[in-house]
């Protein structure tokens, strides 16, 4: 087993916010590297050989600007001018570009949560999406059982105020009326974030989502078909 996450993690996480000070930050960055980055980087080292199993052209790099993100802010285009983020995340895609489909993984001071979608879909990947449902597409069947068959993750994203299919069964409109669209399960069992299991539960519910995330495979690659 590799470096577990504690509750130092999460203090740490929530300090350097209240801070706010890239001195304190830099005096303290042997205790970032050991408590927050390291139980990341682990992290991402259990869970590789699963996610290559799901799909073997996911980037996994455990390092930071490789699956797992800065603690530093963009703030150029955002009312908060923090310079630091109280979480940090893990995300795996094809290739590094926000847009695209991803499994995920996030930790926070108030919880932990994982899953796979879209951080934003495109309108028109989500308009692909559509087509393949209402096409009756194999692969769409497959992840719709998926997610009927399990009670770990709730589909999540924003939806449209009117239903873009009315018509529609009332299992299908959650997909149809989103202008994204993620599945993910938060959590505040933080004797799980802590444990050494954590990478098995989160390695399983992957597998569990690996039919969802074909899914908005095939559709991603029928946009510009």
């Amino acid at each position: 087993m590799g470096t577990l996450f504690t509750q130092e993690t999460l203090v740490f996480l929530e300090e350097n916010r209240l801070k706010n000070d890239k001195e304190w930050f830099e005096a303290n960055r042997g205790k970032y590297n050991n408590v927050v980055l390291a139980p990341l980087i682990s992290l991402v080292e259990e869970l590789t050989p699963t996610l290559l199993d799901i799909d073997s052209q996911l980037l996994c790099a455990p390092k930071v600007n490789g699956t797992i993100s800065r603690i530093w802010r963009d703030s150029r285009f955002s009312k908060d001018k923090s310079i630091f983020r109280d979480m940090m995340w893990c995300m795996f895609v094809r290739k590094k570009n926000v847009g695209l489909r991803e499994f995920f993984f996030v930790v926070s001071p108030q919880e932990f949560f994982y899953g796979c979608g879209y951080y934003s879909a495109s309108p028109a990947s989500m308009e692909s999406l559509r087509r393949l449902i209402l096409a009756g597409d194999k692969g769409f069947k497959a992840a719709l059982a998926a997610y009927e068959s399990q009670n770990t993750f709730r589909i999540d994203g924003d939806m449209y105020k009117r239903s873009r299919h009315p018509e529609a069964a009332d299992n299908l409109k959650p997909w149809l009326d989103r202008k994204s669209i993620c599945f993910l399960h938060n959590s505040t069992d933080f004797g799980l974030l802590y444990s050494e299991g954590l990478a098995d539960r989160v390695a399983q519910g992957y597998k569990t989502l690996a039919p969802i995330y074909d899914f908005l495979l095939k559709a991603e690659s029928s946009v510009n078909a």
